[in-house]
């Protein structure tokens, strides 16, 4: 496993982070992942030496249920040797007016559930879930502050929003005095251009990259073909199967350009499309870029895993960037 700072922090972390949001999670009445498969690809994680674990307070099916899954599996290990990650935003309670959001009330109410769940004392790296435009920034920055003074959280972060609003928390952060965003979690894959903005803000400021998605969904792990139409055709089980906005998310014509470009350096390597896609992402040349992936089996983590070992060459990085972003029909 290679580890290395995540951001402009002194914490090393793996540079995958494994993602939870499919534990306990239903798709189509499914549940993605239970919790003894949870607890198996925790296991294969960390035997492979990963140690930055990511989940959210509403990941599973009631809320809370992948933070649970991922508290009884640590209850038999050290903590200490973990980094995890947890956010906050999303609606935990619907019956409750004051319970979605970054209002100080949530926020406070949410960190003491999610700390229960995961049965520690503190989060490594707390992510606001979204950005919250009810809610003044300062009393969000205020009260994340108070949570890292106080030593429940390490780290600050934030997930999907504009760039303009990471702008605006990262200077009402610094004018204020309050505790800085060191992390960031967008989506972003190499056939995705929809955050270039923002990962402009993320390599000015040294903020680490912890792409969601990294796979387009599994689609950049080639087991998709295409249909006469355009869209994927998946094995039976796939997301595409799945997920309802499956080919609205991930399937265009760059799509299947980048897809085509990252099998050719696979076979070259004799590697999987999975791993050239995500070496991709980790050898961003501007920020530290730690993708963050989320098998459902233990065969897929380690096929996730192998990326680790994978170096692509100038030549190669630079086929997969001209394939997204090439001004081809959309």
């Amino acid at each position: 496993m290679e580890y290395r700072r995540l951001g402009s922090t002194g914490t090393k972390v793996s540079s995958l982070c494994f993602g939870t949001w499919r534990f306990g999670k239903r798709s189509n009445g499914v549940v993605e992942t239970d919790r003894s498969d949870a607890h198996d690809l925790l296991d294969a994680f960390a035997d492979a030496g990963g140690n930055f674990v990511d989940t959210a307070n509403v990941y599973g099916d009631p809320n809370g249920t992948a933070e649970e899954y991922i508290g009884d599996w640590l209850a038999g290990r050290d903590r200490e040797d973990y980094v995890l990650a947890s956010k906050v935003y999303y609606g935990f309670d619907p019956d409750d007016p004051n319970g979605s959001g970054l209002s100080r009330t949530h926020v406070r109410r949410q960190i003491e559930g999610t700390l229960d769940r995961l049965g520690t004392d503190y989060l490594d790296l707390y992510y606001i879930h979204r950005f919250d435009e009810e809610t003044p920034v300062e009393e969000t920055l205020s009260t994340l502050t108070g949570l890292v003074e106080d030593g429940r959280v390490n780290y600050l972060g934030g997930s999907s929003m504009a760039a303009w609003q990471l702008t605006k928390l990262l200077w009402k952060g610094e004018v204020n005095d309050l505790e800085r965003f060191t992390v960031t979690q967008p989506l972003f894959h190499a056939a995705y251009r929809g955050t270039e903005e923002y990962l402009d803000v993320c390599a000015d400021q040294d903020l680490a990259v912890c792409p969601y998605s990294p796979l387009a969904g599994g689609f950049l792990t080639g087991k998709y073909e295409r249909a006469e139409d355009g869209s994927a055709v998946g094995p039976e089980g796939s997301r595409a199967d799945l997920v309802d906005h499956f080919q609205d998310y991930y399937v265009d014509e760059r799509s299947w350009r980048v897809l085509d470009a990252v099998r050719e350096v696979a076979d070259e390597l004799d590697a999987t499309p999975a791993q050239v896609a995500l070496r991709w992402l980790m050898e961003r040349p501007d920020y530290a870029c730690i993708p963050i992936v989320g098998a459902r089996t233990v065969e897929q983590l380690e096929e996730n895993l192998g990326a680790v070992a994978l170096s692509l060459s100038d030549d190669q990085r630079g086929r997969i960037t001209a394939a997204r972003e090439s001004d081809g029909d959309e």
